[in-house]
């Protein structure tokens, strides 16, 4: 693997949220989540203090709006579903715009269009400041176990080359006249699938052999990866996001 790889969602940085060690952010972001998910649904406020902190959070480490907002499409199948709510939902409804929309609908759309939201933005807030490299190492020094480290490294690895793969078998089917918007290609499209399929298999197989060729043990072994394990001190500072998030979570309850 080399030295030099990095996923897609890493913007290259060197704020202190970047040197920030990569155990502490993760367990950052799973307290955070946790609080956004605890809020209360039929309140306003909390989310929007959620919303600042993340966007100051951005500015602390210099990631930009037109680089956050094209990656938080991935959550636009959960907003599809939101839109449906408010008319398959029963119960009390109101009137919006000459259509009755169920109210319990409408707050629940709002519940997880605005969850998936911020959950979305604090995930890409991590990854955006945590390199390929410091992944696993950290989910190691968190106790997650061996094989489990082991496929996501191997996984954040070679994505970018099963892509390339698919995008040159896609290259040589035009070449030989496929149209991919035909009905009828949906064989070949298929196959083409199964084909990837039993290239990556085979290729995770001969990497796995080269792995433990060169004394591989199922470990991901500390490099010199520009942070060490985490401090008392980095706990309390790197943390202070996901206390004041719980904070947030916890006023909510008591001020509902």
């Amino acid at each position: 693997m080399g030295t030099g790889h990095s996923h897609p969602l890493y913007r290259d940085g060197n704020s202190s949220l970047h040197r920030a060690p990569a155990e502490v952010k993760i367990v950052c972001l799973v307290l955070v989540v946790l609080a956004v998910v605890a809020t209360p649904r039929d309140m306003f406020w909390p989310y929007a203090i959620y919303a600042v902190a993340i966007l100051a959070l951005w500015r602390w480490a210099r990631i930009p709006l037109r680089w956050v907002l094209p990656r938080m499409l991935i959550e636009a199948p959960f907003v599809v579903l939101a839109v449906l709510l408010p008319f398959s939902e029963g119960g009390e409804r109101i009137a919006v715009a000459g259509t009755q929309l169920s109210v319990s609908g409408l707050w629940a759309a709002w519940g997880i269009v605005v969850k998936g939201t911020l959950g979305v933005a604090a995930s890409l807030t991590v990854a955006a400041t945590t390199s390929a490299r410091e992944l696993p190492v950290a989910l190691s020094r968190l106790g997650v176990p061996a094989l489990v480290t082991s496929m996501l490294v191997l996984m954040i690895r070679y994505i970018d080359v099963l892509s390339g793969e698919a995008r040159r078998m896609r290259s040589a089917r035009l070449s030989r006249g496929d149209s991919p918007r035909t009905l009828h290609q949906a064989g070949a499209l298929a196959r083409s699938i199964g084909v990837l399929f039993l290239r990556s298999y085979e290729r995770g197989e001969r990497v796995y052999l080269a792995m433990l060729s060169r004394g591989f043990d199922g470990r991901v072994p500390e490099l010199a990866i520009g942070t060490g394990r985490a401090r008392a001190l980095d706990w309390s500072v790197a943390l202070l996001p996901a206390g004041f998030a719980l904070a947030v979570s916890a006023s909510a309850w008591v001020l509902r």
